[in-house]
């Protein structure tokens, strides 16, 4: 099959300068190189092309280690449109009126894999290496079956679940020895569960590549996986630099086209992407093709998986509910590395994902939640430099407008914490809110009402910093982040209640600190639970003491959110005799009417909102 799509991109940067924050206008953009390559996504014509190509683009980028991020590690197989940013958002069960609370997301409407999820009746969870089903009436287990390795991350729709993990086993390399297959060389294994009666493993797939991120809308889930060329390099080589580089393109040379592609089994049913599936920008490191898989959680077999394919090293997944973006960088280049982030849009809305545009702004993203889609206009916050050299760093919030198949920059704002990173960034609506910090924490409120010229209304600067930011009701914010000295450095995990209601005047209304310690919501968004029909945050955290042994406090705390005030209402253990030295991490926590369930390695935890035990489910 031959296909032919030819879709330009000019690339957008900007040079920053001065000394606070600027609005920079969309005219004549530059990238901070210098002028910027025309960035395109070409289709094959044929895999002899698709072969001779990715050779060329891995020989010119190879190094003396191999390709892209990978490195000479090695272990054996058993080794290790228009959307509103609110999440948590209550639903009911099908068919009753209990509420429930989901899986904390960036977009409303567009859930994210998790380790448990819940639809009001049930409880399902990944936990010990097993699927278990949980009735949170009787608070039982009403039933449970093995899981592929590591497959902990659940989809939920209807009575199906899909659980998505990696295995380290290579088909296609069998000619290797097990204890010299690269750790890179991970499978994605998808299995699609019934849960009517006894639950029970419908459909299986496996492909030849590694799971980046998924997202679902409805009963479709969009999966993004990666696969670095499948290709070994002699670890133990010797001599210089141009000589070891020299023999990894001798062996690129003879690199087939099973090399580049990743092969996948659906129930037994062997097949490979199209070379008329895959695109790529005209220059590429070869590093690695970035696949979505997209299946139907409502079938009951997954099928080919409809493989889309771009070579590109995709690192952020952002789901707006129309569109799926992916963007990465160079980073692992190091200084060799352009200082920019390629995004690439596609078009979700049927059943095979189709590429609509691409474009890139100057900088690195933190995060999925550095991206938002709004009013057909795609917002980027991004820095550029490296805040641990000195002042070289700034960050900017961008807007970019389709044209054609580019995503043309519109408008810029600059001049972002100079000498910082951003920490956590939120959009809402046409609001957007950036935390950066090396000493102090600026909260910048940006306006974003006219895409064509951004601009910072406000800016709080508190001591520490906010590592996430939950909008509530009232025009306020949550921050969970870590207090810190003077000169920056950290004393402990610190929530933070913001009044952002007026963009020009931000505030802090409350802060509520743990003492030193940590929290799983300051890294990881779905560890974070606010339940707006009682005002009540919960987020997991433990205290340790200045010697660095455990404190007394570790659970998950609980906390009343008040108008102007952050209220401890205590905490929730959870215990096992086993092991008494450290305290038990508790991963998740979630509402079913009227009960707040904690979920951690140990089993499940039934509990009122105020934190008293009713059930432990191990």
């Amino acid at each position: 099959m031959t296909r032919r799509l030819l879709v330009p991109v000019l690339l957008g940067g900007l040079l920053l300068a001065g000394c606070g924050p600027e609005t920079v206008p969309p005219a004549a953009p530059a990238a901070p190189a210098g002028p910027a390559p025309e960035l395109r996504l070409v289709a094959y014509d044929s895999c002899e092309q698709l072969v001779d190509d990715v050779r060329s683009a891995a020989k010119a980028s190879v190094q003396p280690w191999g390709l892209g991020d990978q490195t000479l590690t090695y272990r054996t197989l058993n080794g290790a449109g228009k959307t509103t940013d609110l999440a948590a958002v209550p639903g009911a069960a099908p068919g009753g009126d209990v509420a429930y609370s989901g899986t904390n997301v960036n977009e409303a409407g567009v859930d994210e894999p998790d380790l448990v999820k819940t639809d009001g009746r049930r409880i399902v969870v990944a936990n010990k290496g097993r699927l278990r089903v949980i009735d949170p009436r009787t608070h039982a287990e009403t039933g449970s079956l093995p899981l592929a390795y590591n497959a902990d991350q659940l989809l939920l729709s209807g009575d199906h679940v899909l659980a998505i993990g990696g295995d380290s086993e290579v088909p296609n390399l069998v000619d290797v020895p097990m204890v010299k297959r690269p750790y890179f060389l991970r499978d994605t294994v998808v299995q699609l569960i019934s849960l009517t009666g006894t639950p029970t493993v419908l459909s299986t797939y496996r492909i030849e590549a590694s799971m980046v991120d998924a997202r679902q809308i409805g009963s479709t889930a969009r999966i993004v996986v990666k696969n670095a060329p499948r290709i070994v390099f002699k670890p133990d080589a010797q001599g210089s630099r141009q000589q070891l580089i020299a023999a990894n393109r001798k062996i690129i040379d003879k690199a087939p086209l099973e090399a580049w592609l990743p092969a996948y089994t659906s129930d037994g049913v062997t097949g490979k992407a199209d070379c008329g599936d895959v695109t790529h920008p005209p220059k590429f490191s070869g590093a690695s093709l970035v696949s979505i898989l997209s299946f139907d959680l409502g079938a009951d077999r997954l099928g080919d998986g409809a493989v889309t394919s771009v070579f590109a090293d995709a690192q952020t997944v952002y789901g707006s509910g129309p569109n799926l973006y992916l963007a990465h960088d160079q980073r692992w280049l190091g200084a060799s590395a352009q200082p920019r982030t390629e995004l690439y849009r596609f078009d979700v809305t049927g059943r095979k994902p189709v590429f609509t545009a691409s474009g890139t702004v100057p900088g690195w993203l933190l995060n999925q939640y550095a991206l938002s889609e709004y009013d057909q206009v795609l917002r980027v916050a991004a820095t550029t430099g490296q805040p641990w050299t000195g002042n070289s760093s700034s960050s900017s919030v961008y807007t970019l407008k389709q044209d054609g198949g580019n995503l043309k920059i519109a408008g810029t704002v600059g001049g972002l914490g100079k000498g910082e990173q951003i920490y956590a960034v939120r959009f809402v609506g046409p609001q957007a809110y950036v935390v950066t910090f090396r000493r102090t924490d600026p909260l910048f409120t940006i306006d974003l009402r006219d895409p064509a010229h951004p601009a910072v209304a406000g800016e709080l600067k508190v001591p520490g910093y906010s590592s996430y930011l939950h909008p509530v009701d009232g025009g306020r914010l949550i921050g969970i982040g870590q207090d810190a000295t003077d000169k920056g450095v950290a004393t402990g995990t610190q929530i933070s209640l913001f009044d952002v209601a007026d963009p020009d005047k931000p505030a802090r209304l409350a802060q509520l600190t743990l003492g030193f310690g940590w929290s799983g919501a300051e890294y990881d968004p779905h560890a974070f639970l606010y339940w707006p029909d009682a005002h009540l945050l919960v987020i997991p955290a433990t205290t340790y003491t200045k010697e660095g042994r455990p404190g007394p406090d570790s659970g998950v705390l609980l906390v009343r959110v008040g108008a102007t005030s952050l209220t401890k209402l205590g905490w929730i253990k959870h215990e096992d005799p086993a092991s008494s030295q450290y305290p038990i991490e508790i991963q998740r926590s979630l509402v079913v009417g009227d009960e707040l369930w904690t979920v951690s390695g140990s089993g499940l935890l039934a509990s009122t909102l105020t934190g008293s035990r009713i059930a432990w489910i191990r």
